[in-house]
């Protein structure tokens, strides 16, 4: 562990976008109207998490296209898109497309692994060729094979009045090294590095017994990995750490290779007593999952951090893998309100990130 943290350089929050059902369109625009506020506030990146068949967001790239029109300096980043869903050839076109209008500020976070309830959604997802679909690396591959300028076709040119690229249109330059990958595992933190992707860790990762990789909530992966982490520690903290060493050891950037940890905090300075109520209650709902590593995937799971800023900023610096990150997508928790998360992004970036050694971006 170093001596001294690393200065923490970017501060970014995330959130999973909920709506209601019945009124999906007014949870869309609060999502906007948060990443509004975090560029007001100097926040260096927003995120916005990926839900299929649920009540939160479904299409991360479209609600970042709105948002790059809303916004002009803060980046935007999905945490994650899971590439299962997904066709590589038609993401890297919308991920290039936003990138564009958003003047370069995209940061797409991916994950591999089937579909959640893939037996469920198989017919409606991939009729024809559920049975064929390759859900591990390799998708990540082509994605950013494609997005790199690799040819995705043998055919460019004229053909009467319309001209055809062999490559991904538009092009933007610099986007593949702004690609993340959301991983839990020590065989993926390794495989991202070596493919020359950035690193999101959060605060789900999985324990190292070996067995198949579960992924986690917010980094997303579920690659069925992780035959390298053997019976390594079983502490959170040392096995994130161990993930982002892993990671870097294989990057070609090295100790310079990007690094994004996201946990959950919730700074109370501003907070009303009946909102600190609330959320130490929350917070102590979830605390029984981090006793030790849960369900068949062996997932562990980081408490969450409630308190004000100075009590929080010091159990971060003491952490191990804190230490070693100069970047944070801290989550928002999912069942908050418009105006808890206003409170809280309006604490963190007044408190909690000056109290890490933070300045806001002007």
């Amino acid at each position: 562990m170093p001596s001294t943290p690393r200065p923490l350089r970017k501060l970014g929050f995330l959130t999973i976008g909920l709506f209601d059902a019945a009124d999906p369109g007014r949870g869309h625009e609060s999502t906007l109207e948060i990443i509004e506020l975090g560029e007001r506030l100097g926040f260096d990146s927003a995120w916005v998490r990926n839900r299929h068949l649920q009540y939160g967001i479904s299409s991360p790239v479209a609600v970042l296209a709105a948002a790059s029109q809303r916004t002009s300096r803060i980046e935007l980043g999905t945490a994650v898109i899971p590439l299962g869903w997904e066709n590589p050839l038609r993401l890297a076109e919308d991920l290039a497309t936003v990138d564009i209008l958003s003047g370069g500020r995209l940061n797409p976070g991916v994950s591999v692994g089937p579909p959640m309830h893939f037996e469920q959604v198989k017919e409606a997802l991939y009729p024809d060729t559920a049975d064929a679909e390759d859900f591990g690396h390799e998708r990540v591959r082509r994605l950013l094979d494609l997005v790199r300028g690799k040819p995705a076709g043998g055919f460019s040119g004229v053909e009467g009045f319309e001209v055809f690229s062999d490559v991904v249109q538009p092009h933007s330059p610099g986007l593949d090294r702004r690609l993340w990958y959301g991983g839990g595992s020590l065989r993926s933190a390794r495989w991202a590095g070596e493919h020359g992707m950035n690193f999101l860790t959060s605060s789900v990762v999985k324990a190292g017994d070996g067995a198949g990789d579960g992924g986690g909530a917010g980094a997303g992966d579920r690659d069925g990995g992780g035959a390298g982490d053997g019976d390594g520690p079983q502490d959170f903290t040392a096995v994130q750490l161990s993930h982002i060493r892993a990671f870097r050891a294989a990057h070609p950037d090295g100790d310079a290779a990007r690094v994004s940890q996201g946990l959950v905090v919730i700074p109370t300075d501003s907070a009303t007593p009946e909102q600190r109520a609330r959320y130490h209650a929350y917070a102590a709902g979830r605390l029984p999952r981090t006793a030790s590593p849960q369900g068949p995937a062996r997932l562990m799971f980081a408490p969450d951090l409630v308190g004000t800023s100075d009590e929080i900023a010091g159990r971060l610096l003491e952490d191990a893998a804190f230490r070693e990150v100069d970047e944070v997508a801290f989550a928002l928790p999912f069942t908050f309100g418009h105006e808890d998360y206003v409170q809280i992004l309006t604490d963190m970036a007044t408190g909690l990130g000056p109290a890490l050694g933070w300045r806001p971006t002007a």
